[in-house]
């Protein structure tokens, strides 16, 4: 344990996969590094708020669930992101809260009714090795997280220290949206879509996309009409990508440019995704519909905005209904709250899952 960490993170058990992942590796793309970075990169914002870290701290990401982990130390933890079925030493737990676990306490994370990847913050973060400015892991390169692969069972994760001192409370955060398997995804044209015909245009905009089950990280692969190209021809030389940017190669099948994407691309390039879309296509699986909506740059923006204003304004602290106690010469604050089918216990400011057995007594 280094002197910048406090505590670790055990993997008891990992499935599909899991990664460290924080905002991204920015500002060497001009060398062909990729970004890679949190593919819900809402879904960690939020993570990082509801235990009070910096907007740059990593997190876990995980993909379909059937992941377990145990903390060494006492700590305060969220989950986020994908609709997950997670307990707390067998106790059911909420996601877009923050709980306290004990040392030595274990969550698991099992069966994912909507979405993919869900998100486990930690209060302090991920505390691993920074590569180029960023702990994200890049499977393809090799980099980042733990030695640049997916966690396994046995892997030890370091957490960083929290601010000295920092008292600090349950929060819950309530603007969250429910991942569905139809997605209106808005865009904006360009920057090459001058290069297809107005019936290729048209079939992108009115045409009902289906995710592949070839996508990943890199990018969403769209099964669905082939669009078409003014000349019969969809090679460019190549030239920058962005994350959400739409490529269409030769079949005319439009793919989706995500996280772990290239850094250029020589096919031609239909739309961008507006920024505030791309988080909501992090959580789409394969059979997810998807259709295309244009707008303005000036409307992208607009819609960014605005989302960023509800980002910040539903963190709350948890408070639930409250009495206080006195035990000894302590008087504390109890309360109890409720998050979709999990029960909690609100002490002194800290969230703990709960059993809740009801029963009659015939007197």
């Amino acid at each position: 344990m280094t002197e910048t960490s406090h505590g670790s993170i055990h993997v008891i058990r990992c499935g599909f996969m899991a990664l460290v992942q924080d905002q991204g590796r920015l500002g060497f793309q001009e060398l062909g590094v990729s970004v890679s970075g949190a593919a819900d990169k809402e879904a960690l914002d939020v993570g990082n708020l509801l235990v009070g870290n910096p907007h740059d701290s990593a997190a876990l990401e995980v993909m379909l669930g059937d992941f377990e982990i145990e903390f060494s130390e006492s700590m305060m933890f969220a989950l986020t992101g994908a609709e997950t079925d997670a307990s707390l030493d067998n106790v059911p737990v909420g996601r877009y809260l923050s709980y306290k676990a004990h040392a030595g306490s274990r969550l698991s994370l099992s069966n994912v009714r909507q979405g993919l990847r869900a998100y486990i913050s930690v209060q302090g973060g991920v505390d691993t090795p920074i590569i180029l400015g960023s702990r994200s892991t890049h499977m393809a390169s090799g980099i980042g997280g733990l030695e640049g692969k997916g966690l396994k069972p046995g892997d030890v994760l370091m957490v960083g220290k929290s601010v000295p001192g920092d008292v600090y409370a349950s929060r819950c955060w309530n603007g969250e949206e429910s991942p569905t398997d139809e997605l209106i995804v808005r865009v904006v044209l360009g920057p090459q879509d001058d290069e297809f015909s107005e019936s290729g245009i048209e079939t992108f905009l009115s045409s009902t996309y289906v995710v592949s089950d070839q996508s990943d990280r890199q990018g969403l692969r769209l099964e669905g009409s082939t669009i078409e190209t003014r000349n019969g021809r969809y090679d460019i030389v190549s030239d920058a990508v962005v994350n959400g940017s739409i490529q269409v190669p030769g079949d005319g099948k439009p793919i989706i440019l995500l996280a772990d994407r290239q850094t250029t691309g020589g096919y031609l390039k239909i739309a961008t995704v507006a920024s505030v879309d791309i988080p909501r296509l992090g959580q789409a699986p394969p059979g997810t519909r998807i259709n295309f909506s244009a707008v303005s740059v000036e409307e992208s923006q607009q819609l960014l905005i605005e989302r960023q204003h509800k980002l910040s304004a539903p963190i709350k602290e948890l408070i639930g209904d409250q009495f206080s106690l006195r035990v000894g010469d302590t008087d504390i604050s109890v309360g109890v709250a409720l998050s979709g089918s999990a029960r909690i216990l609100v002490l002194d400011g800290i969230a703990y899952p709960i059993f809740v057995d009801e029963f009659t007594s015939d007197g």
